[in-house]
């Protein structure tokens, strides 16, 4: 398995780092990580799909970002810092999942040996500092049809497996949470592409059917 994270690093730094990484399995549903918790590792996804929530003030859960193969959640661990550090988010598996488990401690031990690890903690806040001006961005300034397409190419991305067409298993409860949009609404803007044949809907999943025509409405 490839992750981005470590993409940087030469061959022996890298081998270090998922050597020191310890694996783990979750079955459908089960918690990751809960908000509130000790924020003692990252992780990096092997296989499966991983969802982050946050409590609303409501007492709902929103869904904020689904991962893949190839992500990494819970970075703010490795950052240096005496006081100790809490989950800002709970993250659990959609599908059977597996991880890889970096603690703080394996990671600080690794980066003694190999100092070229260091590069991972710059990559880490480069990589939050541009998701979060994206999200903003875009909240800000693009409407929510854009916001719509533009999600479902997201997670078309990370539910590819082969060519179209993309089985995206998710409610529009899900849909809506990560756009910032009520259901009223984004169903609309979904009824509207399946009109135009570019997804079809069902019990909860989305199916893409033509990425390319939805790229060219998300302006991309």
């Amino acid at each position: 398995m490839d992750w981005p994270l470590l993409a940087p690093l030469p061959p022996d730094a890298r081998d270090a780092v998922v050597s020191a990484a310890r694996r783990r399995t979750f079955g459908k549903g089960e918690v990751v990580f809960h908000e509130g918790d000790p924020a003692d590792a990252l992780h990096l996804v092997t296989s499966g799909h991983l969802a982050v929530q946050v409590a609303t003030p409501d007492g709902e859960r929103a869904t904020l970002n689904v991962l893949g193969p190839g992500a990494h959640v819970g970075e703010l661990a490795l950052m240096p810092n005496d006081a100790p550090r809490q989950r800002s988010a709970t993250v659990l598996a959609l599908d059977p999942a597996e991880t890889r488990v970096l603690s703080a401690t394996a990671f600080h031990s690794v980066r003694d040996k190999f100092p070229a690890v260091n590069q991972i903690l710059v990559y880490l806040l480069a990589d939050r500092v541009r998701e979060l001006s994206d999200r903003l961005l875009e909240t800000m300034y693009v409407g929510l049809d854009r916001r719509v397409y533009r999600c479902l190419l997201r997670l078309g991305r990370v539910y590819a497996d082969g060519p179209p067409p993309t089985l995206i298993p998710m409610t529009q409860d899900q849909l809506s949470d990560l756009v910032g949009g009520t259901r009223p609404s984004v169903n609309q803007v979904l009824q509207r592409l399946q009109d135009q044949r570019i997804i079809e809907l069902g019990r909860g999943r989305v199916v893409v059917l033509n990425p390319q025509a939805l790229a060219r409405k998300a302006g991309l």
